[in-house]
């Protein structure tokens, strides 16, 4: 290996570990407000792909029928609930409303969009909204009624989510696999390395999203109560936070990342409705090596597992995987002799 190879290799890797920083956030921000590990969060990203994909052969997406789904099951719960807590019809339809209201509105510009053959950018924009708007519902209809299960229990959810999700994904986007076009089909040549405007986006887009999660957090009063809330729990109710509507925010910011995830990625790989689990897998290790509690190390451990990945796909291609993660491994018995076990939950 020279130095040109190593520094595609590099290239490459920087860019694929953008793409899993940011799903490595996302399962860090999920796990500390909610203790919830989300395994599915690979699948936001292959219904962002995929997604977009049918929308580029003007058809409907099946994730326009299975967010009308998902939010009915959801609004019938909302109805359900609110009806055995005020045994009134006027309530329990506004909450079943308030459920309906976003999907509906989302899935009505997608019947109508479709057809129309829109511009790209404006078909990514709308396949964003309809994967986030499957956050709040996902945690509504999975995990709203389980919010004070054990992780354990919350992480068997999760299997069965991610199953569940795999399940529909064959069913409404078939077994064929799609590659989206680029957003920006130019080429930059620095010495050895031929940088595509792809990756360009790739790199602006995850640096963007970083620091506008950061000014959330910092400057709004939103991202403050999710603070309190991956802090405390309890302490967080006692000040009047929702940690039912926390969570829903939760969910909504997952599905933004995946959805967006899944836009960067399409263009350079082919995505199956079965994808989303290894690309998540990755994003899983790179919070793993967080601890799933710091946002900068779930970061810079998503740029290594994308470097390994890299290079490991050069040295031994047919053990890309098993290389990327066997670094849990050391990662977790290094934890696990660095702090003691605690039963302690907030």
């Amino acid at each position: 290996m020279d130095i040109s190879i190593a520094s595609i290799l590099m290239l490459d890797g920087l860019t694929n570990g953008a793409i899993y920083a940011l799903l490595g956030l996302a399962i860090v921000l999920v796990f500390a407000v909610t203790r919830v590990i989300f395994i599915p969060q690979g699948e936001f990203v292959a219904y962002g792909a995929l997604t977009l994909a049918i929308f580029q052969t003007g058809q409907v997406p099946g994730t326009v029928w299975l967010l009308l789904i998902l939010a009915a099951v959801a609004a019938l719960m909302d109805l359900a609930t609110a009806w055995r807590r005020h045994h009134r019809a006027a309530p329990a339809l506004q909450a079943a409303g308030r459920t309906l209201l976003i999907p509906l509105v989302v899935c009505g510009l997608s019947f109508w969009a479709a057809p129309h053959q829109l511009p790209l950018l404006l078909q990514a924009l709308l396949t964003i909204c309809i994967v986030t708007a499957f956050g709040p519902l996902v945690y509504r209809v999975a995990y709203q009624s389980l919010a004070g299960a054990s992780t354990l229990v919350l992480l068997i959810v999760s299997v069965g989510v991610h199953f569940a999700m795999t399940g529909l994904g064959l069913l409404f986007f078939g077994a064929e696999g799609f590659r989206n076009p680029s957003f920006w089909d130019v080429r930059f040549a620095m010495g050895p390395l031929n940088i595509t405007g792809q990756t360009v986006i790739i790199g602006a887009a995850s640096l963007a999203l970083i620091v506008l999660l950061w000014l959330f957090f910092e400057r709004s009063l939103y991202g403050k109560a999710l603070r309190a809330t991956a802090v405390n729990r309890l302490g967080a109710r006692l000040m009047g936070i929702s940690t039912q509507t926390a969570g829903q925010l939760t969910f909504a910011m997952a599905g933004l990342i995946g959805g967006l995830s899944g836009l960067l990625i399409g263009p350079t790989t082919t995505v199956f409705y079965d994808s989303g689990f290894l690309i998540g897998l990755k994003g899983f290790v790179a919070a793993v090596i967080a601890g799933l509690s710091s946002y900068p190390g779930a970061a810079i451990g998503a740029l290594f597992v994308g470097v390994i990945e890299a290079f490991g796909s050069f040295w031994a291609s047919a053990f890309k995987e098993v290389i990327v993660f066997t670094i849990i491994l050391p990662v977790l018995l290094w934890r696990s002799l660095r702090s003691g076990h605690s039963d302690e939950e907030h």
